[in-house]
């Protein structure tokens, strides 16, 4: 048996995710003197720097349970008003429409301007 092949045994052996290993991870979270967050391996195989290292890496941080979904709305779904919004706040991922004063129906200036005229007219008749 090769080195190789040792090493494709240890890759399929070794997994932190693994329903066996489901208590113990494959590192820890912890902070320098700046408080900067580093990741901290456990196992002295998974902090070398080669390729099997990080092979293995990837293989103790894969996790089933995860998958990339698309969410994006279909494209004939109406938008949902959010009466909520104005009184709670904004909130960018659950905005949908805000209700707004509705728009008024635009006057015509030369309309306005005949009913003013007929308005003079019709006092001026009067006097």
């Amino acid at each position: 048996m090769s080195n190789f092949d040792k090493a494709d045994d240890e890759e399929e052996n070794f997994s932190f995710a693994s329903p066996r290993h489901t208590q113990s991870q494959p590192g820890e979270v912890r902070f320098d003197l700046h408080g900067n967050a580093i990741y901290e391996w456990k196992d002295s195989r998974l902090q070398q720097d080669d390729q099997h290292a990080e092979k293995l890496r990837s293989k103790a941080l894969a996790y089933a349970g995860l998958a990339l979904v698309d969410n994006e709305p279909t494209a004939n779904v109406p938008v949902i008003q959010n009466d909520k919004g104005l009184r709670i706040g904004y909130n960018p991922y659950e905005s949908g429409l805000l209700p707004g004063k509705p728009v008024p129906k635009r006057r015509s200036m030369r309309e306005l301007s005949q009913w003013i005229e007929l308005k003079r007219r019709l006092e001026q008749t009067k006097k």
